[in-house]
């Protein structure tokens, strides 16, 4: 028995009477983001000293190096949440149908591959997952992360570490009417992680919605 609220592109969706909850998601048309470019200051320029213009025993300051690029965006493989005691594998997930909906597997999360990657500079980097009301769901306990808390991600060649900035949980309508916000792709890079909250013993009523920038 399906459940869904229809927003103009969001749908919240959750089966009943099972007890496993997570968002469906109906994502705004958008391309996939392009990874983040790297950026390096341009060469400094230092006029050229002839032998003559400087007295031997004047020594020449080296210019300062250009600063150190950003690291580039990454495929997310794993979500490290020390707080929960959560360190879950990540798999990249589409949305058929414009409807994304996270891995079967509760113990798995899923990254919508058609939006930013983690460490990109633009774009919220969308993770999903199950909720359980009996247990076992790696997001069961999402909504008890506070400002200040770290979560990391893992991709193939580094760790990318953010701190919590906003937790919120909100009601079916609620979401759906600010989905285009909560989920933009215009926004300075960031995480958002995503699950089903408010079990009422045969549904959920709400989303645990997790903002988390870069330190």
């Amino acid at each position: 028995m399906l459940a869904a609220l229809v927003a103009p592109w969001l749908v919240v969706a959750m089966t009943a009477p099972s007890d496993e909850g997570a968002t469906a998601v109906r994502m705004p048309g958008v391309q996939r983001s392009a990874s983040a470019s790297t950026e390096t200051a341009p060469p400094l320029t230092v006029p050229e000293v002839r032998p003559y213009d400087v007295a031997p025993e004047v020594e020449i300051a080296s210019a300062d190096p250009a600063p150190r690029p950003a690291p580039a965006p990454g495929v997310p493989r794993r979500l490290v949440v020390p707080m929960l005691g959560v360190d879950a594998p990540v798999i990249p997930i589409t949305a058929p149908g414009g409807i994304l909906l996270p891995p079967s597997d509760p113990q798995m999360l899923g990254w919508w591959r058609d939006g930013a990657r983690p460490g990109a500079a633009r774009g919220g980097a969308l993770i999903t997952g199950h909720t359980v009301s009996s247990g076992g769901g790696a997001f069961d306990d999402l909504e008890t992360l506070r400002n200040g808390d770290e979560v990391r991600v893992r991709t193939p060649d580094r760790v990318l570490r953010y701190e919590v900035t906003g937790v919120r949980i909100y009601r079916k309508a609620r979401i759906a009417r600010d989905a285009e916000q909560l989920f933009s792709q215009t926004v300075p890079g960031r995480l958002v992680l995503i699950t089903c909250e408010d079990w009422n013993g045969s549904f959920y009523e709400s989303n645990a919605v997790i903002f988390a920038e870069r330190v």
